[in-house]
């Protein structure tokens, strides 16, 4: 037997686990109608299959009907729910692993406008900001019929083949019960005392081990420390723990630190790339010495060797990587097998997370066969024949073209024009703060020259270099440049958001920043100029600045842009320039009409998005037996591309990426995978 800490098994009460890793509770949004079918149970099986120890699903699925979904969650309030959480956890089970399901009554946490428009619950009438719903306070019945509906749910999911079940305590309703900044009730589950905000979840526990048992698993997802001025201390948390133990109701704690009521708080809960990395391992070990509950826990545990310190060093009884998994399901038998530096890794882009509260599926920024197990692979079948493949640009999307193509057994030759990979994220890696989304470019380069591609740099490409090559198969992945030509009048006078966070243009004094795409690369470079000490003035015509950027991830940037010289201006358009002196006057105006007002300044940079660079296509288009035709039926079922325009043509022809149009990075490898995985 191995002697890594992570590949020892586990004894929960009477449930032996493989070894010490898990995937935590969390929602990838993947139901149908509230029910767990084909794609989130093949989401929830390839993890198992992967050599997890565990893996708990659902973050967190709904008890009641007055706790709609937030996004996309599981109804376990539904009889319905039942034979398919049996499919999923027979399949689970059958590939060794163990799984448990998270429940909740959402509280506060939630919208009344959505499900059945009934009103959301919580012990205060204060809304959670995040959500900005204002609850019903509870009564008596509204406690009793909640309690209930727990109980029920569990039932449901022990009848579904669950081996056990966590309660989502933090920011969620139970929480809310059991913490000072938000019980505002009387009488007996009230806010005078612990043991009054603890009556509720206590008799919570009590009514689901009634139905469900002693031979069945309980725990709680709970913050130990709110880091609120009114809210649960360290010490608070302990006391929790201690008497959660003492009650003999549960059988394990899952430990967070902080609150989520704002996408501030959310963030340095589960924290994005450019933060510390697991920031509250320490005081999850505290809680489990302090409580001597079986422990686990996850916040931004994204390697293996962070996740082995944790169980090496006593501080948790199972690490959860759940991000990381996502990235890459098959860790632990990558670490089995002694191939560690193969893992995919987690940049912690938080892409996933991010769509999720966007109202979108969890998809991994640069894994985009996750959630999409039934069309994707995730490991790369042998092709029948061997075929020379030619990409073009050595970006993300280029870059997964030749991997694949190169899993494949295929000769893959790429060519590039700059002197090194990674197209736009190599750009995106300047950042400080975003350096980890380099490790896109490294991994999948430490892939390709392991399946010998061939590289050729500084090369620009053109049509008779490719020719060169007698591919059988080209693939396009040139990208694009940035597109400033958006105003009516003096385009001339406007830098691009990538000339400044390259560096090619120095930063103004006092600068507009027009950022009509909503992306990164617009509040990038408005930060890279604030730090200059200039005074700076985003402004977008949108409703709302960086749309695309998504709250989590916009955390850190108001972190630092908010202590800068920065100010915030939406819904007015940059609509032209002109040169006065040396400085620049801007026209503004606004789609909603009756708006003309300028600014003057030093530097206009705008954001727009990108133009392809295309001409090589075109170029190859008429020499292609396809002409460069994509079936969108073969492309969205995951089918060979089979069509044949010119069957005298040399090659096949495919562009991906922002050579077709400005997207994003993972559609640029989503591109590549589903196009090459069947050459």
């Amino acid at each position: 037997m191995s002697n890594d800490p992570l590949l020892q098994p586990y004894r929960l009460k009477h449930l032996t686990l493989r070894n010490r890793i898990v995937v935590t509770s969390h929602e990838p949004t993947y139901c149908d109608d509230g029910l767990p079918k084909d794609r989130y149970r093949a989401y929830t099986v390839a993890r198992a299959k992967g050599g997890i120890a565990m893996t708990m699903t659902a973050g967190s699925a709904a008890v009641s009907r007055d706790s709609p979904p937030a996004f996309n969650n599981l109804l376990a309030w539904r009889d319905e729910i039942v034979p398919w959480v049996r499919r999923m956890t027979d399949e689970v089970h059958e590939a060794g692993a163990a799984i448990m399901i998270q429940l909740t009554h959402l509280g506060r946490r939630t919208r009344w406008d959505t499900g059945h428009w009934l009103p959301s619950l919580s012990t205060t009438h204060r809304q959670e900001p995040a959500h900005r719903a204002f609850p019903k306070k509870m009564e008596d019945w509204d406690i009793e019929r909640v309690i209930r509906d727990f109980a029920d749910a569990a039932e449901r999911m022990k009848e579904g083949g669950m081996d056990g079940i966590e309660i989502e305590s933090y920011g969620h309703l139970v929480d809310q019960f059991y913490s000072p900044a938000t019980n505002e009730l009387e009488g007996p589950y009230g806010s005078g005392s612990l043991e009054n905000r603890m009556r509720f979840c206590l008799e919570v526990f009590e009514a689901m081990r009634a139905r469900v048992g002693d031979d069945f698993i309980l725990g709680i997802r709970y913050s130990a420390d709110e880091r609120l001025p009114d809210g649960l201390t360290a010490a608070d948390g302990i006391e929790i723990g201690r008497r959660l133990r003492d009650s003999g109701l549960i059988d394990f704690q899952n430990i967070i630190r902080g609150n989520i009521a704002t996408d501030a708080a959310l963030t340095d809960v589960i924290p994005v790339q450019g933060m510390k990395n697991a920031p509250h391992l320490d005081f999850a070990g505290e809680l489990r010495a302090g409580t001597g509950l079986p422990t686990l826990h996850a916040s931004k545990i994204p390697d293996v060797a962070t996740a082995r310190h944790a169980i090496a060093a006593g501080k948790l009884d199972l690490v959860g990587m759940t991000r990381a998994h996502l990235a890459d399901p098959h860790i632990v038998r990558k670490i089995t097998a002694g191939r560690e530096d193969d893992i995919r890794p987690c940049v912690g882009a938080n892409y996933c997370l991010d769509r999720i509260y966007q109202g979108g599926m969890a998809f991994c920024i640069h894994n985009p066969a996750t959630g999409r197990e039934e069309t994707m692979p995730h490991e790369i079948p042998k092709a029948a024949a061997r075929r020379k493949v030619v990409i073009v640009g050595a970006g993300p999307g280029g870059l997964e073209a030749a991997r694949v193509a190169a899993e494949r057994g295929h000769e893959v030759v790429v060519f590039e024009a700059a002197a090194h990979p990674g197209g736009q994220i190599r750009l995106t890696a300047q950042s400080e703060r975003r350096r980890e989304m380099i490790s896109i470019v490294d991994w999948r380069m430490s892939r390709c020259t392991a399946l010998g591609v061939s590289f050729r740099f500084n090369s620009w490409a053109e049509p008779e270099d490719v020719l060169a090559e007698a591919p059988d198969v080209v693939i396009v992945a040139t990208g694009g440049l940035p597109d400033t030509e958006v105003l009516t009048s003096g385009n001339d006078l406007a830098v691009s958001a990538w000339d400044i966070i390259s560096g090619d243009v120095r930063p103004g004094a006092d600068v507009l920043v027009f950022d009509d795409a909503g992306d990164h690369a617009g509040l990038q470079a408005a930060e890279v100029i604030a730090r200059t000490g200039a005074k700076v003035e985003v402004m977008t015509a949108d409703r709302t600045f960086a749309p695309e950027v998504m709250g989590m991830n916009l955390v850190p940037y108001m972190r630092a842009l908010q202590t800068l010289d920065t100010t915030f201006t939406v819904t007015y358009r940059a609509t032209a320039a002109r040169r006065e002196g040396n400085r620049i006057i801007v026209t503004i105006g606004s789609d909603y009409g009756g708006v003309a007002q300028t600014r003057t300044v030093d530097q206009l940079v705008i954001n727009h998005g990108t133009l392809p660079l295309d001409e090589l296509y075109f170029a190859l288009k008429p020499l292609s037996r396809n002409g460069g035709e994509v079936s969108h039926d073969a492309l969205i079922a995951g089918a060979p591309q089979t069509v044949e325009r010119h069957p005298e043509g040399q090659f096949q022809l495919f562009r991906i990426g922002d050579a077709v149009s400005s997207r994003n990075t993972h559609a640029a490898i989503y591109d590549a995978l589903r196009l090459v995985k069947d050459i």
